[in-house]
């Protein structure tokens, strides 16, 4: 009797675990199929439209305004004149008065060479000169005096010719010691180095004490009131370029205007292009030499047209048709476009045609965009 008891416990206890394990299957059956109706029903709903948030800077407005149509050109603004200044004369330098940087006059004396025996050289042709002035003298008062006794007929005619020819003698002295202190005073006058123009130094070579040889550089000066711009324009555009033309362009981050000066009058054959020269008035010395220049040569200016910035603009990959990104009530819209005059200076162009003024493009670097995205600002 105690064994049946204990072997009717055991079945109790195994049916009530079997039960379990039926339920705990049944659970988990129905976990199962709400995990796989659940993308079920949630693909009730339809495809899902993209949205993404953008910046006020990421819309622009079309709107109408005026535009240039410019021709672009980009080179290096040089002075107008530069001077490599050299040693006239050999000798040791006793002065140096200007550096780098410093503005300098026409005439101003910049260095000076010692001058001892120049000037001494220049002291002693100027009293040669004085010597030979004086025996002019002389010999002309004895040709004087010769001519009245020769027509009186107290000397000889050749005695009348020697006092003649003392007199041309005397001229050809003269004359000698005349050009003797030229040469003295020049001499004298290189010993004192001068700005041969109004400028700036750019390049100081020399310092005082120093033995300089004859001809060697001394000084550069440059001449930059005045720069000038030399680019080359395509020769499809050659016809559009002439002297008197305004240039807006920009160098060392700031904007400058100049003008056309000269244009080249032949195409170079190999780059298929022309040279324009551009000067540029530059009275403060703000813009520096060889300073690098890009900008446009002014051919034309419209106004009253539709702008959009450049930025906007995008091309097909297949057929480079222009289209833009326009913002309508908050959904992304692609809209085909025709140009006119593009600025890549201004970053502005042209519209002809596909939008109107007030019209919301997309200018930002957003990511991709597709018809149909959703635009928060």
């Amino acid at each position: 009797r105690a064994m049946a008891l204990r072997l009717a416990r055991i079945a109790l206890s195994l049916g009530l675990t079997a039960a379990t394990i039926v339920v705990a299957g049944c659970g988990n059956d129905t976990a199962d199929a709400k995990a796989v109706a659940s993308p079920a029903s949630a693909s009730k709903g339809g495809p899902k439209i993209r949205s993404i948030a953008v910046a006020p800077s990421d819309i622009a407005t079309a709107h109408v305004g005026s535009l240039s149509d410019g021709v672009p050109i980009t080179g290096l603004l040089r002075p107008l004149q530069s001077v490599d200044m050299h040693a006239r004369i050999e000798g040791d330098l006793t002065g140096v008065y200007v550096r780098e940087g410093q503005h300098v006059q026409q005439g101003q004396l910049l260095a000076q060479v010692e001058a001892v025996a120049q000037q001494s050289a220049a002291a002693s042709a100027r009293a040669g000169q004085s010597a030979a002035k004086a025996d002019l003298s002389q010999a002309e008062w004895n040709f004087k005096q010769s001519g009245d006794l020769f027509h009186a007929g107290a000397i000889s005619e050749a005695d009348y010719r020697v006092s003649q020819q003392a007199v041309d003698a005397a001229r050809a002295r003269l004359a000698a010691t005349d050009a003797a202190l030229e040469e003295a005073n020049i001499a004298a006058r290189d010993t004192k180095v001068v700005a041969p123009i109004s400028g700036v130094i750019d390049k100081k070579l020399v310092d005082v004490g120093e033995h300089i040889a004859r001809g060697a550089s001394i000084f550069t000066l440059v001449r930059n009131q005045t720069l000038e711009l030399a680019a080359t324009v395509p020769e499809r555009r050659a016809s559009s370029i002439k002297p008197g033309q305004k240039v807006a362009f920009a160098a060392q981050g700031l904007s400058f205007t100049g003008k056309v000066a000269r244009v080249s009058p032949t195409i170079d054959p190999t780059t298929r292009s022309i040279t324009v020269y551009v000067d540029v008035d530059n009275p403060d010395g703000a813009l520096k030499g060889n300073s690098l220049a890009t900008g446009d040569v002014i051919a034309s200016i419209v106004n009253g047209v539709l702008l959009v910035p450049t930025s906007a603009l995008h091309q097909t990959a297949d057929s480079g048709k222009t289209y833009v990104y326009r913002v309508n009530t908050g959904t992304v819209e692609q809209v085909f476009v025709n140009l006119g005059i593009v600025n890549d200076q201004a970053a502005l162009a042209q519209i002809t045609s596909g939008l109107e003024a007030g019209d919301q493009v997309v200018v930002g670097n957003v990511g991709t965009l597709a018809p149909g995205t959703q635009i928060q600002i």
